[in-house]
């Protein structure tokens, strides 16, 4: 995520290298490749002119104040600053208060809407405790109802669907009328979409906001399309003047133009950040956080938070006594590892660990990797996960055949294993050494789990 214009801004801070304070000349070398980095990344080049005319002023403004701090640091904090400020400032939240509270979602086709519906209907009955209906209004994708359907059966939440009924007008409003009878306190309204803006898909989304007067009306945008993206936003927002932004695929190869121009266009707030079609991946935006990770601070705040979504206390205490007591097993390890996968994407997890994005850059990172060490775990018997030291020649034949790896990954997964219960146990022993209570996830996975 935002790799190359990472990349691009590290090039551009390196200019005031070796510069013992900030004058108009090196300034000027580094605004114009920031620039340069900004419009890389399929930011419009008036937007970019602004954003550096803005970082110009307040580095010159700081030439006579800040003597003694490193030009290149003084940079990146005002650069960090004006990122933030540019795709918001600070956090704004989704309105979902109402008898019921109902949620619009509108977007293009294949912009990921019906992915999203399904997500925001777990982000609020798992973190506000609501109870959310999914409406299936699209009713031209042959497979919209049917996707709408499975994602609300994996998630535990009711769906409303009219299969014969092709007015989604109609629809919305029994929709609404069906969440006050059986108290269903948000509603969530899957729109259609098109392959391009046109009269035909603005007309209906206009008629459902009026017939229902929406508390939430969310804009779902491709982030991966750039600059289309918040041209797309622009004719969507003259129409049905939508309360916010909601960024999907973000874990592919973005280039940032849709996050750091759609505030700054439309003047409306991006609400959340969507990575993966793993329904447990849905952020709230926070501009300042991913101003960090733009510019390869990771982002340690959000990871924590989502360690303790999953964090069971009373679990973390049994597995920090079993480690001081030099028994942690494989049924431990599995433990870890399925806490460890419900956190999210493996490598958007290593990302927001500052520094490890860029040493990660090229290494062959995936969610498979969890699953391949996984399945050693889970060939392995009853007895074998009890007793780790147990495991001899021929039964790591066995292992291997049943998880169809080698002998020899079946040692090196051993072996890490063995190196990593050493550690913990030294960390956990050590004078006034706490595990720190989240029962260590981050040392689950060895450091050759990693490879393919």
């Amino acid at each position: 995520m935002f790799e190359s214009l990472h990349d691009r801004l590290e090039s551009a801070f390196k200019v005031l290298q070796g510069n013992n304070k900030i004058t108009e000349l090196n300034v000027a070398e580094s605004i114009k490749e920031i620039r340069r980095a900004l419009v890389g990344a399929d930011v419009n080049y008036k937007i970019a002119k602004d954003f550096t005319d803005r970082i110009k002023d307040k580095a010159l403004g700081t030439e006579n104040v800040l003597k003694n701090v490193n030009p290149g640091q003084l940079m990146v904090k005002i650069v960090m600053d004006e990122l933030t400020e540019l795709m918001g400032g600070q956090s704004v939240g989704i309105n979902v208060k109402g008898n019921p509270g109902i949620v619009l979602i509108a977007g293009l086709q294949g912009s990921g809407k019906t992915t999203f519906s399904g997500k925001l209907a777990k982000y609020l009955k798992d973190k506000r405790q609501m109870k959310p209906l999914l409406v299936a209004a699209d009713v031209y994708r042959p497979a919209a109802i049917d996707q709408l359907t499975v994602l609300s059966e994996a998630i535990g939440v009711a769906i409303y669907k009219e299969p014969e009924n092709k007015n989604p007008i109609d629809i919305a409003k029994n929709a609404v009328a069906f969440a006050k009878s059986n108290g269903h306190n948000v509603v969530i309204v899957d729109t259609a979409g098109r392959l391009a803006v046109d009269e035909v898909m603005m007309d209906e989304v206009e008629a459902i906001k009026a017939a229902i007067q929406p508390t939430e009306t969310l804009f779902v945008v491709d982030s991966m399309t750039g600059q289309d993206a918040v041209n797309t936003a622009e004719a969507f927002n003259q129409r049905i003047n939508f309360d916010g932004v909601v960024l999907t695929k973000l874990d592919g190869d973005t280039r940032g133009g849709a996050a750091l121009s759609i505030k700054y266009t439309v003047g409306k707030p991006i609400k959340f950040v969507s990575m993966g079609e793993k329904l447990e991946t849905l952020d709230v935006f926070y501009p300042d956080r991913m101003a960090q990770r733009i510019l390869g601070m990771g982002d340690i705040v959000s990871l924590v938070e989502k360690a303790q979504m999953e964090f069971d206390e009373t679990e973390a205490k049994r597995v920090e006594k079993r480690i001081k007591q030099n028994k942690f097993d494989f049924n431990d390890f599995l433990a870890q590892m399925q806490m460890i996968k419900k956190m999210g994407d493996l490598k958007s997890l290593m990302n927001m660990i500052p520094g490890v994005s860029k040493a990660l850059k090229d290494a062959p990172i995936d969610d498979k990797a969890l699953v391949r060490v996984e399945a050693i775990v889970q060939s392995m018997t009853p007895f074998e996960r009890a007793n780790p030291d147990s495991i001899t020649l021929s039964r790591k034949k066995r292992i291997a055949r049943g998880c169809g790896q080698s002998v020899d990954q079946i040692n090196l997964f051993m072996k890490n294993f063995a190196d990593m219960r050493k550690m913990l146990h030294q960390m956990a022993n050590m004078p006034m050494g706490k595990m720190g209570g989240m029962g260590m996830p981050g040392m689950g996975m060895p450091k050759g789990g990693f490879r393919k």
